[in-house]
């Protein structure tokens, strides 16, 4: 009986260490798992970080290189369609000087052509960043004739068409804006007078 009563305590005694290595190794793996560094990722690119976080562009990105391309052929497109009013301009005035210098006078056609030739104008100084107002001393040297009147309207116009064919588009131009003011008042002289 004693040998039994022994066997049963070491049976006893071995199940409780073998119970006290599982929790053992259960806790040792348990924690080992929570230290251990997860495998690494490799840092962020800032250059190539993802736009939809934040507003910024991503440089070299093929989206934002097509938007600013698409930007420039906007504005050159904004700019040549400048320059063409700057030469419709020159060419109106150069019509009705040559058609007031064979009549003497101004039809209804001309009129028109008076009035599209303000509006041009006006459209040239506003897009150059010029003011929508035409002071007295824009139309100060007016010549007392009106056939003189005329040919200095198609000069002006003739230059500005040279001053905005000469400035740069990403440049304001005052001397532009100066011309397209006294074009403007000199325009409106003629039409009142014509009347």
């Amino acid at each position: 009986m004693v040998l039994l009563l022994h066997c049963r305590r070491n049976k006893s005694w071995v199940s409780r260490g073998l119970l006290l290595a599982v929790a053992l190794l259960a806790f040792t793996s348990s924690a080992y798992s929570q230290s251990a560094q997860p495998t690494s990722t490799p840092p962020s690119d800032p250059m190539t970080k993802d736009t939809s976080k934040d507003d910024s562009p991503r440089f070299g990105s093929p989206e934002a290189e097509i938007r600013s391309k698409l930007a420039l052929k906007d504005e050159k497109k904004k700019y040549d369609e400048h320059v063409a009013r700057a030469k419709e301009v020159s060419q109106i005035a150069l019509q009705l000087s040559q058609s007031y210098e064979t009549r003497k006078a101004f039809n209804n056609e001309d009129a028109k052509k008076l009035e599209r030739l303000e509006k041009l104008t006006k459209r040239i100084r506003n897009d150059a960043g010029g003011a929508d107002a035409v002071s007295d001393a824009d139309i100060k040297e007016i010549p007392p004739e009106m056939q003189d009147t005329v040919k200095k309207l198609a000069s002006m116009a003739e230059e500005l068409h040279k001053l905005v064919e000469n400035t740069p588009r990403n440049v304001i131009s005052a001397a532009v804006i100066d011309e397209a003011n006294k074009l403007v008042g000199l325009i409106q002289h003629v039409r009142s007078s014509s009347r």
